[in-house]
């Protein structure tokens, strides 16, 4: 039996579960354990719990569109099953869950394949936080026996970058960690970045990391390419109406656990860099210009729009 929705969502509000595509996969799986476990007894009481949960996982963490996208995906597919026969419904739930994880999976190993063709032989790659997208993708360019190394930041305050980093030196990749505000320091050494997304908005903005925006600016000094990597069902249908993306603001004590009571400690989790500072977003219809992904999206997933 899987996590319910309460601890789940928890484990999401806590970072126990942290990059999009984990959260997602997790909200996902909890979406399953309910339809196993409901009891309703008639579709409206079910659609009743299924967007009771999908309020619940929004306020664990806002900056997480391909979390709202797949639930948004699953209560479609269930309010539009034209029958009322319970076991049918709990089994559409299930059933869209596990193409949408599927779809998920295959989103995200077409980017990686086709990242990794633009990492060539003695290149020096530059990283930010941590992507399972961007780590599939630079797993790829080692088992296609490309010879390249990487720079990775620790991504402070959570650090997240330590999970990029043993992850790469488990793979046999040579890399080098630094500090984030060594930023500048290292990129005059590199040839090529890419960070993963949180969020990808109808402008072709792009939210991730905080720290990913000043890297971004870094690169375009240096000349130096900067890519983002991620699913396109990250793009967040709710800044066509001129929103902007919401920055989760996390707990000042990540930052300074002991910092005098009278000091303000901000701890803001994202941040968002320009579609001009992206040289292309590498996703699973290619690369394609961050400008043009709200015309690709309404091409490749029209259900996303209200």
């Amino acid at each position: 039996m899987g996590d319910s929705v309460e601890v789940t969502a928890d484990k999401i509000r806590r970072i126990e579960v942290q990059g999009a595509r984990n959260v997602a996969i997790a909200a996902i799986q909890a979406f399953q354990t309910l339809a196993e476990h409901t009891e309703a007894q008639t579709k409206p009481q079910l659609l009743k719990e299924l967007q009771h949960a999908q309020g619940i996982f929004a306020s664990a963490r806002e900056t997480e569109p391909l979390m709202r996208n797949a639930m948004r995906y699953i209560i479609n597919q269930t309010q539009n099953n034209q029958t009322e026969q319970m076991d049918s419904l709990r089994k559409t739930v299930i059933t869209s869950a596990e193409g949408f994880l599927k779809d998920l999976t295959a989103s995200s190993q077409r980017a990686a394949e086709i990242g990794a063709k633009r990492i060539g032989d003695g290149s020096v790659v530059f990283t930010h936080c941590h992507s399972s997208t961007v780590t599939k993708m630079l797993a790829k360019a080692k088992a296609d026996a490309v010879d390249f190394r990487v720079i990775c930041t620790e991504t402070r305050p959570a650090y997240q970058g330590r999970i990029t980093a043993k992850e790469l030196v488990s793979l046999g990749i040579d890399t080098t960690f630094i500090v984030d505000s060594a930023a500048r320091t290292f990129m005059g050494d590199v040839d090529v970045a890419f960070v993963g997304a949180d969020a990808i908005t109808s402008e072709g903005n792009v939210v991730n990391k905080i720290g990913t925006s000043g890297i971004a600016v870094i690169a375009s000094e240096a000349r130096v390419p900067f890519y983002v990597v991620s699913e396109l069902l990250k793009f967040d249908p709710e800044t066509l109406q001129g929103g902007c993306e919401k920055i989760e603001q996390r707990n000042p004590a990540e930052v300074w656990a002991e910092a005098p009571p009278q000091l303000t400690v901000k701890n803001p989790s994202f941040d968002v860099t320009p579609n001009r500072y992206i040289h292309g977003i590498i996703c699973e219809e290619g690369i394609i210009p961050s400008q043009t992904v709200l015309e690709v999206m309404r091409k490749q997933y029209p259900w996303v729009f209200p």
